[in-house]
């Protein structure tokens, strides 16, 4: 019989604990379902489409040579997956749990028709290092504190990384012929604004345990100061392979401890694999992060919706940024086109739009400028962090943004205003990283800033104290 291993978030074939079970268990096939229909699942973002194109024709090669087909589907996987299963005249499916709340119901839907209609459904962890209901604090709610978490979740076992399967004998007869990747539609076009993302990034597994052993061959060791620094390469550009499941936490975590006792640096970077956790713990224990604010207290403070606010792309940028760009460019439009006179903010949005991803201490400099600068509420900036990110994930994209902003959980106080003037003597003195990305900072066509970063400051603290 034929056994479906269902990937999602998960496009690796090592230490996948849904795809060595589907193989152990007879003829094995993947399936993947891009699900854009589901209320409550997020449509992907653009720079995530083209992420995930290039990450299937990897998938796709990886199991061809395990001689696992993959076959693609489009639609609501309620009805996608048993449709599938139905037509294949498989009676197993396997799949690695997801943590969102919308996704949860799914899969536990179509694990209740499978065992009425007489088929093995079954999950695994494969995502986290630790389930989410299972970690508690002593009075058994969740945590809302990163450090107390992290101390019990970093003391617990974590499983070693399984084996990539064997290569199988021959490939299931009989599949639906699935759908055509390219009839997706998922790279752009009309502009095809992704060739910095091309020379960026190469997406797949191979690609990210590349990056981890780079990563681990040199840059961890400096990593507690080297990843403060956004001009030189002292961070592990790991984000994406873990949000698209390239690599799994345990493939990271168990590196990471072969190369520990040589400085600080491994253990910080285990702190930020803790932070990723505690993310995805946040979202499974509130599936409305994207949209609420975790503290309460912040419903009453007096954002601004600008008229345009939305993951849209601005005129600006669609047309090739200006040099001159002109004057009524409204707030919203130049902090996304980095236009605001500021320029570590800039060149961290200039940055965003080439390469589809951002040096983490300028996301948070940037991040700052909006919420508390121009006033800007945090849904905003995170919906444009979601369209042009190629790491954005459900979890740490808005806890992170929920953090800057004040309003999440374990959050930064709201009086922590980033002062992007201060931040870049600090973190890029020479000047490096701005004239990477702002060649004209010092130039007469560069813009006056949007605002003044002390009254604006004072402004954002004098709201903040109205709902204290």
């Amino acid at each position: 019989m034929v056994s479906i291993a269902w990937l999602r978030d998960d496009l690796r074939t090592a230490d996948n604990p849904a795809l060595l079970a589907a193989v152990h268990e007879g003829d094995a096939a993947a399936l993947y379902v891009l699900d854009e229909e589901t209320e409550g699942i997020r449509p992907l973002g653009s720079a995530a489409k083209w992420w995930l194109h290039h990450a299937l024709l990897a998938l796709k090669k990886d199991l061809s040579a395990l001689g696992i087909p993959l076959v693609l589907l489009r639609g609501p996987a309620a009805r996608s997956v048993p449709g599938f299963l139905r037509q294949s005249g498989a009676d197993r499916i396997f799949w690695n749990r997801r943590y969102g709340g919308p996704e949860r119901e799914v899969d536990t839907a179509i694990k209740q028709w499978a065992a009425a209609a007489g088929l093995q459904a079954e999950s695994f962890q494969g995502s986290l290092l630790h389930e989410p209901w299972t970690v508690r604090t002593g009075q058994g709610a969740p945590y809302r504190v990163f450090t107390p978490f992290w101390r019990t979740v970093s003391a617990l076992d974590f499983r070693a990384p399984l084996d990539t399967p064997a290569r199988c004998a021959a490939p299931p007869s009989g599949l639906p012929a699935g759908e055509d990747l390219n009839d997706w539609n998922l790279l752009p076009r009309n502009p095809d604004w992704s060739a910095g993302l091309s020379k960026a990034w190469t997406p797949g597994e191979r690609a990210g345990l590349a990056s981890l052993r780079e990563f681990l061959d040199g840059p961890v060791q400096d990593y507690e100061d080297g990843r403060n620094h956004p001009a030189t390469p002292g961070t592990s550009r790991l984000s994406p392979y873990l949000r698209w499941g390239h690599l799994s936490p345990f493939q990271v975590w168990h590196a990471l401890s072969r190369v520990r006792g040589n400085g600080p640096g491994p253990d910080v970077f285990g702190t930020e694999i803790g932070w990723r956790e505690f993310c995805w713990h946040q979202l499974f224990h509130n599936p409305d992060l994207a949209t609420r604010n975790l503290r309460p207290a912040f419903d009453a403070f007096p954002w601004e919706w600008p008229e345009d606010a939305g993951p849209q792309t601005p005129p600006i940028l669609r047309a090739g940024r200006a040099a001159d760009p002109l004057q009524d460019l409204d707030p919203l439009d130049a902090w996304k086109a980095g236009l605001t006179g500021i320029p570590l903010v800039d060149a961290g949005q200039r940055q965003l739009w080439e390469m589809g991803w951002m040096h983490n201490r300028v996301r948070m400099v940037a991040a700052s400028f909006l919420v508390k600068n121009l006033g800007v509420h945090w849904r905003v900036g995170e919906e444009w962090f979601w369209e042009t990110l190629v790491d954005a994930d459900p979890a740490s994209n808005p806890a992170n943004w929920q953090w800057v902003a004040g309003s999440g959980a374990d959050a930064a106080p709201f009086f922590r205003i980033f002062n992007p003037v201060t931040q870049a003597k600090r973190f890029d003195p020479d000047g490096a990283y701005i004239a990477r990305w702002v060649p004209e900072a010092l130039t007469p066509s560069y813009p006056e800033p949007l605002v003044d970063l002390g009254e604006s400051r004072q402004h954002a603290l004098d709201a903040y104290g109205s709902i204290r």
